[in-house]
């Protein structure tokens, strides 16, 4: 899953880079409103961090041009805990949820968590498919009960597959969704982490979709 912070004090973005990068999850950041409102408008992230009180452009606003663009990625939003008046304005131009500072790091993994899994229509921070399960809280995979060991990559390419079951997932998708914007990306190595997970996992739960890519769903009863 790949997230924006959209956060101008550095000491901060590096913290929540960090908790969130041991999370598992691929980061970019923006340190004004107009590097986070050019970047949620042209990358595909799972999910933003955004501060309310950027630079250049504010955070309010930065929010409400996504929405009116037809931007629905979910939207954490941060304010300072006496600064009521931001959740209001921060929830009427859009946001899904707040947390505000200081926080702790837990939290923050926690909602941005459930917030992508409401997106993706998801209740349990546990997911199932068939005799598969992930867990997004631990960042572990079992198939039968059996414990499942995984490179951060190849947990990734799952997770993202298991958050949009039933659905055709592209080599494209895939490659935006587990790389930040300034890796060299490569789709074909997306086929090298798909072969290992059908290895690993040794189930029939990967489908490949000719010409589209990819496609989780629970194994055909017989």
């Amino acid at each position: 899953m790949r997230l924006l912070i959209a956060e101008d004090d550095p000491d901060l973005a590096r913290q929540l880079t960090k908790a969130l990068a041991d999370a598992g999850y691929t980061i970019d950041h923006a340190s004004d409103g107009e590097e986070a409102h050019h970047l949620g408008d042209t990358e595909p992230y799972d999910a933003i961090v955004l501060d309310l009180g950027l630079p250049k452009i504010d955070g309010v606003t930065v929010l409400r041009r996504w929405r009116e663009d037809g931007r629905d990625t979910p939207v954490l939003i941060l304010t300072a805990r006496d600064q009521w008046n931001e959740k209001v304005a921060g929830f009427d131009a859009g946001a899904d949820d707040y947390v505000t500072k200081p926080f702790h790091m837990e939290e923050v993994i926690a909602r941005l968590r459930a917030l992508i899994r409401r997106a993706a229509g998801l209740a349990s921070p546990e997911l199932i498919c068939g005799p598969l399960r992930v867990d997004t809280r631990s960042g572990r995979a079992s198939v039968d009960g059996n414990p499942v060991k995984l490179t951060a990559n190849e947990f990734k390419v799952l997770a993202y597959l298991m958050h949009h079951q039933g659905k055709v997932i592209s080599r494209t998708e895939l490659t935006e969704h587990i790389y930040d914007q300034d890796f060299d990306r490569d789709s074909n190595t997306i086929e090298v982490f798909v072969g290992r997970l059908r290895k690993k996992l040794e189930v029939d739960l990967i489908q490949t979709v000719r010409g589209l890519g990819y496609r989780l769903e629970p194994p055909a009863e017989s």
